[in-house]
């Protein structure tokens, strides 16, 4: 999956159409528990909404995101967030859990990142979080490559997604090392407030990007990607839900790891 593109994000746009991405992850936030003292990371903070939420329950908190636009929203409210590739974690035994909301699956390499994330937890440590699963918003992804093949874009062989299921992500963590994994698939229709454009413009500048779609027909093709979405994903009153599903998880490091001759 090395040639899926790379995404780019508008904080104004984040925080203007996606404000329920952070807002729903609270569930998965409640899985992570986190008490005082206790040195958590978090895995794709975005611009820190649920980085903040875990510093508040008196945790110390680092927050790792590759977007620096997000980093720097980050730092704004005052968090210890830095730039970084969570494909490329440079952490060893510095943390008792690490958390990652809506995240993982913008970084396609993840065996890489589950043995960044075992190496980043101390032994003992916990790894909880969600990601989009299997299945995750079809009918969205769909229009908008239907919309730029008809118009003669060149569009990606792959998105620029992971969306596992539960087996193949689970094969993937204990390869990495760790135990006591648990993964599930959670259906959740998912208003969008600013209706399908907006979110095509928001979580998919990326792929406009490697379509080549030039900035000015950009809103163009979203409002029309957004027509395509409508029979499916309008209801009769207007409102849009989106199809997302979502891969939650629970897992450890055990406190004695193999070793192998």
């Amino acid at each position: 999956m090395t040639d899926a593109p790379a995404n780019r994000w508008s904080p104004a746009d984040y925080a203007a159409n996606a404000a329920f991405v952070p807002e729903l992850g609270r569930a998965a936030l409640a899985l992570l528990a986190p008490r005082a003292g206790e040195r958590v990371l978090d895995l794709g903070c975005g611009d820190g909404v649920l980085t903040e939420a875990i510093a508040a329950l008196g945790a110390d908190v680092v927050g790792v995101d590759s977007s620096a636009e997000m980093v720097a929203a980050a730092r704004a409210r005052g968090l210890d967030a830095r730039v970084m590739d969570g494909q490329r974690l440079d952490f060893e035994d510095a943390f008792d859990a690490v958390f990652s909301n809506a995240a993982l699956h913008w970084m396609p390499d993840a065996p890489a990142v589950a043995a960044g994330v075992f190496r980043a937890l101390r032994p003992g440590g916990t790894y909880v979080g969600e990601l989009g699963g299997a299945g995750n918003i079809a009918r969205l992804r769909a229009a908008l490559r239907a919309e730029l093949e008809a118009r003669g874009f060149s569009v990606p062989r792959r998105d620029p997604q992971w969306y596992p299921g539960p087996a193949e992500f689970i094969d993937i963590h204990k390869a990495a090392g760790f135990a006591d994994i648990e993964a599930w698939l959670i259906d959740r229709p998912t208003p969008l407030p600013g209706g399908a454009a907006a979110w095509f413009k928001t979580f998919r500048a990326g792929f406009f990007d490697a379509a080549r779609v030039p900035e000015d027909e950009i809103d163009a093709v979203a409002a029309a990607a957004e027509a395509r979405a409508a029979p499916a994903l309008r209801q009769p009153d207007g409102r849009w839900i989106a199809d997302y599903v979502r891969l939650r998880f629970t897992m450890r490091k055990p406190r004695q790891c193999a070793t192998f001759p």
